[in-house]
């Protein structure tokens, strides 16, 4: 804990066998829980993840079909809420996400100053140069469209690296939200509409020639879920009383 407050890590993970060992053992002491949500894994993630040590308490989660990476991560938001965490935090299964930057991602939301916190690769020194230059171009422009449509100002909203607090959690439709690629996009235009705080900070982009999930036919059901967010916004600034 940190000065009292629980602190959950979600580890959303499909066929990272080559990595969710090293993911849980690396967290930081300060992490309270760990829960890994295998998302109908076909590779040894699960048997990986269940054998994974680590300092903190471990939760592995098997999901019974594939149910996309956004709707594993509402599954370990509900868990961590469960077991009372004050934030819960996300870091991918594959190792893209480096553990020292972890306690800068969840002190915004610790000192009561952000309810939503992202991390921001592109803030990080030398990131076009660490990047896949497709993924650093789409990220930039994903970024720049997502503000547009939610009204709030993100620099990386790709980044799969955040913090939110327990209280938003429970403020949020978790149900409600897309459950795959699209989803940090769909969740930023959640937070801003209810009234929450969002946050970024700097962390370090890591690429290990992890294999990515991402092609070019998800920029479809991305931008679908960026329109709907811009749509959303729109309704509920038309009923303002």
């Amino acid at each position: 804990m940190i000065d009292g407050a629980l602190i959950a890590v979600v580890v959303p993970a499909r066929n990272e066998a080559a990595w969710i060992g090293e993911v849980v053992s690396t967290m930081p002491g300060f992490v309270d829980l760990v829960v890994v949500v295998d998302d109908a894994s076909t590779d040894d993630t699960l048997t990986c993840a269940q054998a994974a040590v680590g300092a903190a308490e471990l939760v592995v989660l098997r999901m019974g079909r594939n149910v996309g990476v956004g709707a594993a991560i509402v599954a370990g938001y509900q868990c961590a809420a469960a077991r009372g965490a004050a934030v819960a935090a996300v870091m991918a299964g594959d190792g893209q996400m480096h553990p020292a930057d972890l306690r800068a991602v969840i002190d915004p939301v610790l000192r009561g100053e952000a309810d939503y916190v992202k991390g921001n690769r592109l803030a990080h020194p030398g990131a076009w140069r660490i990047m896949p230059k497709a993924r650093w171009l789409g990220s930039i422009v994903l970024s720049k469209v997502t503000s547009w449509a939610a009204g709030v100002s993100v620099l990386d909203s790709q980044c799969g690296f955040t913090a939110i607090s327990g209280q938003a959690l429970r403020r949020l439709d978790l149900a409600a939200l897309w459950p795959r690629f699209g989803y940090p996009n769909d969740l930023i235009g959640t937070v801003a509409r209810a009234g929450l705080r969002i946050a970024e900070v700097s962390v370090r982009p890591v690429y290990r020639g992890e294999r990515s999930d991402l092609r070019p036919w998800h920029l479809a059901p991305i931008s679908f879920v960026i329109g709907r967010v811009g749509w959303r916004r729109l309704a509920a600034w038309r009923h303002r009383p």
